[in-house]
C-alpha cells in the first residue's frame, strides 16, 4: 500500500494530465538514442563484459555472469562417467518443456519421430508461461511481413542476422493460425477479428494477445496438444551435457533427475536445445521477469560441444519492471499497459521519453532520470522508480478498460491494495531477455550435426534488443523448424559410438587458463545467505 508521501506525490501526477492528454511527446532521432544507449544503457558500462578465455568465442566479451559460466567445469567426469547403459533411445530428444520445446517436440512426431522431451521443472515451468504482452505477426490490411521485417532489424540496431529475421516475420501469419487452430483463444472483437495493439518500435498494430497472459496462453494451448498426443515426456530432468558420438555428430545428452539425483543417458539422432534465457544470473544485479529455471543451461552444453555464441553482450532490460512494492519487486508491467496509453512520468508529473520507443531507449530514459537527472521516485526502502500513468488508460479508453484488458495485472496491484485504474504504479527496468545465443540458421541448426536450437537459447534473431511480442512469436517459428528439420535429418543418421570427449578436450583447455573452479550448469540459482 502507498505510504501518504507516496500519496502526495501522486497528486502531482494527477496535476499534469489534462496537459499531458494533450501533449505529443517526440519520438528519439537517430543520434539521439545512441547517444541515450551510448550513456545509460547498461550494456554499455565500461566494466559490464570481459573476454572469454576459452572455447569457440575465445577473446570475444560476454557478461561477467555468462562469461563465469563458460569458464566452469562440467557436472560430469568424463574419464569416469559410463555411457555404457542407455535409458532412453529416440529419434528426437527436444531439451526443454517452454514454448520452443513443445512446439518443437509436436512438429517432429508429426514428422514421424519418437520424440522425448526432458525438463528442468514441471511441464510449462517457462518464460513462455509468464509472457504477458501478445505476439507479433503481419496478417492485417495495412501490414506485411516486409515491414514487419523493417521493425524488427531496425529495433535491433540492424545487427540481426537477415536470414533469421526473414523467417521469423515469413512463418508469424502461418503460426497465429496454427495456433488458433489449436485452441488458443485470443481477445477478438464480435466479428471474429483479433484485436491487434502496438508494441515499442512497431510501425503497425500487429501485437495479438489473450488479454495480459497471451503465454500461459499459448503454453496452455501447447501443453494440452502434446498431453493428447502421447508425446513422452520427463519432468524434473535437466540436460546437464551433451553426447558426441566419434564422428562428431550430437547424439544425446545426459539428463540428471532433481528428485532421484540420478544421471540418465538418452542417445538421440538428433537433439534440440529449448533451455531458454538466463534472466536468474541476474546480470548486473539487476532483479529479473524470469522463471526460476533461466539460468542457460543450453548455451553451457553447446558450447562445451564447440557451438559459437552471438550477441551475449547484449541484454534486454524490460523498462517497466515492479519497483514497488518490494514483494514483487522485478515482476513485468506489459508493454501493452503503454500501448494502452499509460505514460512514464518522473516526480514532477512531467514525461521525459516516447512511451513506446524501443525497449533499450525506454529503460536508458528512466535509468538517466533516475540516476543523473534526480527526478526519480523513492520507495519507502529507497528503491527508485519513475510512475506509469495507468489511470490515462481509463481516461482515454474509458472506465473498466484496464479489468478488462489487463486483468492478471489489475488483481496482482489490487493484493496490494493499489488501484492501478486510479493510481500510478512506481516501476524500474528489469532484467527480462537474454538477446544473444547459440548462432543458428534459419533451418534452426547449429553448426554441430544433429544439433537444433530454439527460442531464447539461440543467438541472431532480435539482433541487440528484441521488439515486444516477438519473443512468443520466435518460440513458436524456431520451434516449428526445429520440430520439423530434426525429424527429417533422424531418419538418415547413423550414430557412432558415444563420447563425452568434448568434454575432457575443455577440461583440458580449463587447466591450461587456470580456470574450472566453478561448475556449470548451475541449474537452478541459489539465493541462501551465508551464515556466518
Amino acid at each position: 500500500m502507498y505510504t501518504q508521501e507516496m500519496f502526495d506525490l501522486i497528486k502531482v501526477v494527477e496535476q499534469t494530465r489534462e496537459r499531458r492528454l494533450k501533449e505529443t511527446f517526440p519520438r528519439l532521432k537517430p543520434d539521439e538514442k545512441d547517444n541515450l544507449l551510448r550513456s545509460y544503457h547498461p550494456d554499455y558500462k565500461p566494466d559490464a563484459t570481459r573476454p572469454v578465455k576459452v572455447g569457440p568465442n575465445k577473446g570475444d566479451k560476454f557478461t561477467h555472469e555468462h562469461a563465469d559460466l563458460l569458464e566452469s567445469r562440467s557436472m560430469l567426469d568424463p574419464d569416469s562417467f559410463s555411457l555404457d547403459n542407455i535409458d532412453f533411445d529416440v529419434d528426437v530428444l527436444v531439451i526443454g518443456g517452454g514454448g520452443a520445446g513443445t512446439s518443437a517436440a509436436l512438429l517432429a512426431q508429426e514428422g514421424g519421430a519418437r520424440v522425448l522431451l526432458a525438463t528442468k521443472l514441471r511441464h510449462g515451468d517457462a518464460n513462455t508461461m509468464m509472457a504477458e504482452g501478445g505476439i507479433q505477426a503481419a496478417d492485417k490490411e495495412n501490414d506485411s511481413p516486409a515491414i514487419h521485417y523493417l521493425d524488427v532489424m531496425g529495433g535491433g540496431g540492424f545487427h540481426n542476422i537477415p536470414e533469421l529475421v526473414a523467417a521469423l516475420v515469413k512463418d508469424a501469419p502461418l503460426c497465429i493460425h496454427w495456433l488458433e487452430g489449436l485452441g488458443c483463444m485470443f481477445s477478438k472483437f464480435p466479428d471474429g477479428t483479433m484485436h491487434t495493439i502496438h508494441g515499442g518500435g512497431t510501425s503497425r498494430k500487429r501485437m495479438h494477445f489473450a488479454h495480459d497472459y497471451s503465454g500461459a496462453e499459448i503454453m496452455r494451448t501447447l501443453r494440452d496438444e502434446a498431453r493428447n498426443r502421447g508425446i513422452q515426456v520427463i519432468e524434473f530432468s535437466p540436460a546437464v551435457e551433451l553426447i558426441m558420438d566419434e564422428t562428431g555428430q550430437c547424439a544425446g545428452a545426459v539428463l540428471y533427475n532433481l528428485e532421484t539425483e540420478q544421471y540418465l543417458v538418452v542417445r538421440a539422432k538428433t537433439v534440440i536445445i529449448a533451455t531458454g534465457g538466463s534472466g536468474r544470473l541476474h546480470i548486473g544485479g539487476f532483479p529479473t521477469t524470469n522463471h526460476y529455471g533461466a539460468t542457460a543451461d543450453g548455451i553451457v552444453m553447446a558450447y562445451r560441444a564447440g557451438a559459437k555464441l552471438v550477441f551475449l553482450d547484449a541484454t534486454q532490460f524490460h523498462p517497466t519492471g515492479v519497483a514497488f512494492p518490494e514483494q514483487i519487486v522485478g515482476q513485468l508491467v506489459t508493454e501493452k499497459v503503454r500501448g494502452l496509453g499509460a505514460q512514464l512520468v518522473n516526480i514532477e508529473g512531467e514525461q521525459f521519453i516516447y512511451p513506446l520507443e524501443t525497449r533499450d531507449a525506454v529503460s536508458s530514459a528512466i535509468i538517466r532520470e533516475c540516476n543523473e537527472r534526480g527526478k526519480g521516485i523513492a520507495s519507502p526502502s529507497g528503491r527508485l522508480g519513475v510512475w506509469l500513468d495507468s489511470p490515462m488508460i481509463e481516461i482515454i479508453h474509458g472506465k473498466g478498460t484496464i479489468e478488462k484488458e489487463l486483468p492478471a495485472m489489475f488483481r496482482q496491484y489490487k493484493r496490494f491494495n493499489i488501484n492501478m485504474a486510479e493510481q500510478p504504479i512506481l516501476v524500474y527496468p528489469t532484467l527480462h531477455y537474454q538477446n544473444g545465443g547459440i548462432l543458428i540458421n534459419d533451418r534452426a541448426e547449429t553448426s554441430i550435426p544433429n544439433l537444433y536450437v530454439a527460442g531464447e537459447a539461440s543467438g541472431g534473431v532480435h539482433g541487440r534488443n528484441r521488439l515486444m511480442g516477438n519473443s512468443l512469436l520466435d518460440i513458436i517459428v524456431f520451434g516449428r523448424r526445429a520440430g520439423m528439420n530434426a525429424a527429417e535429418r533422424a531418419k538418415n543418421v547413423q550414430l557412432g559410438r558415444l563420447t563425452l570427449d568434448h568434454v575432457k578436450r575443455y577440461h583440458e583447455e580449463l587447466q591450461k587458463e587456470g580456470l574450472g573452479q566453478k561448475v556449470a550448469p548451475i541449474l537452478l540459482p541459489d539465493y541462501r545467505g551465508k551464515i556466518d
